[in-house]
């Protein structure tokens, strides 16, 4: 009953219900993007590659801008950064509108548009991050990032389903316009966002200083080092999302709808773990669970690679996104309860930037993988290497293993 009271709270905290509906709004507007431009690349270039380059083009941006986007995230208000944020995604979409009515411009603008709407989420991923233990109580911090988790969830579930129904009846330019008008509008709701804290960072540090310290926060704690490290390695090699438009039309033969329906399914698992996990918090031995579930994840992504079926990719899929909601929150949750306030913004820049390597990189690993040996090959030996990648880390950080109840963040 307490459980339920404490979960049930985070509704009366009326910063975090609207920061939800922000985010809300937004991942649905970039599952669309995400879901219309690999559709049309792949529909225009019909290579493996071209896919893996949307990855590529995607997380550059969060390499080159390192050294500005934590400390952005720390120096300046960090509502203002999303808003900015959220004004270049808008403006990245209406471009991908205009190229789809220009087809005869062919692949290359899509990468550059992809490099300039990959910034803005390069600076838009520790703001993020870093605003949302300043939005609760220090004791309902698990359960909101099971919610928040949850609300992503969600989004990402209704974001390719919505993007790949629309593909058909409004084509990709349509799903542009919309992607568009829905990230512009979240901007109006920022300023009512007000913060419990915000601990700026010292301006006297140079700004490599600054970038430093961050990695070094994260170096010096070999949990947080850990789980940061798994995620990157497990994801870049068991992450197949890159080839699900392959999958979609070549194997599975589903077309634009089955492709929505493939790229909504791991967040539809997901989204029931973080349902779960938001009414009832890991209550002890979280490293080895997470360690656990991320085998889980590789064993997914193998059964996925061999379906011929689309009911049993569709489940493979579920389950996977259930496991790897499980490391999510529990990767969260080292994070900010590790961190203190004044440095969330630059340890969140180098966690985005190992999430970024996981899922951009992931994508042209996976590209230029399936170039390489095929598709389904790629996917199988990607799985394999995720399940030993797990194992690898279970030795090699022992203080991961170690974790059992999750910490509040300070």
């Amino acid at each position: 009953m307490t459980e339920r009271f404490d979960a049930l709270s985070l509704l009366r905290e009326p910063a975090f219900v609207r920061y939800q509906l922000i985010r809300f709004v937004s991942v649905i507007a970039i599952q669309m993007l995400s879901v219309a431009t690999a559709w049309e690349i792949y529909a225009r270039a019909g290579t493996a590659e071209s896919l893996g380059y949307v990855g590529l083009a995607t997380f550059a941006p969060q390499i080159l801008f390192l050294p500005f986007t934590g400390v952005a995230a720390d120096r300046y208000d960090r509502r203002v950064v999303l808003g900015f944020s959220h004004l270049v995604i808008g403006l990245s979409a209406l471009g991908f509108a205009y190229l789809a009515a220009h087809p005869e411009l062919g692949t290359a603008p899509f990468y550059a548009v992809l490099f300039v709407f990959g910034s803005a989420r390069a600076f838009a991923g520790p703001a993020s991050q870093a605003i949302t233990p300043s939005l609760v109580p220090s004791e309902l911090f698990a359960r909101a990032i099971a919610i928040s988790s949850t609300t992503f969830q969600v989004a990402v579930v209704l974001g390719p389903a919505l993007g790949g129904a629309l593909v058909a009846p409004i084509r990709t330019s349509g799903v542009y316009f919309v992607s568009a008008a829905l990230e512009l509008s979240v901007i109006a709701l920022l300023p009512f966002i007000a913060l419990r804290t915000h601990v700026r960072a010292r301006r006297d540090e140079s700004r490599w200083a600054q970038l430093l310290s961050g990695i070094r926060f994260v170096k010096e704690r070999p949990a947080l080092l850990g789980a940061i490290t798994l995620d990157l390695f497990a994801v870049i090699l068991g992450g197949a999302t890159a080839l699900m438009p392959i999958f979609a039309r070549d194997i599975l033969h589903v077309g634009e709808w089955g492709l929505g329906v493939l790229r909504a399914a791991p967040a539809l698992g997901a989204l029931l773990v973080a349902l779960y996990l938001g009414l009832r918090p890991l209550a002890g031995r979280a490293g080895v669970i997470m360690l656990v579930c991320v085998a889980i994840f590789g064993a997914c992504t193998i059964v996925f690679g061999l379906s011929e079926s689309f009911p049993l990719s569709i489940v493979a899929l579920v389950v996977m996104g259930g496991a790897d909601m499980v490391s999510v929150v529990v990767r969260h949750v080292i994070v900010q309860g590790q961190t203190p306030d004044e440095m969330r913004g630059r340890v969140a820049a180098v966690n985005m930037v190992f999430i970024g390597a996981s899922n951009e990189l992931g994508e042209l690993e996976s590209g230029m993988t399936a170039a390489w040996l095929g598709t389904v090959p790629a996917v199988v030996v990607g799985g394999i290497g995720t399940i030993l990648v797990t194992a690898f880390c279970a030795v090699a950080f022992p203080d991961l293993r170690r974790i059992d109840r999750l910490e509040a963040p300070r």
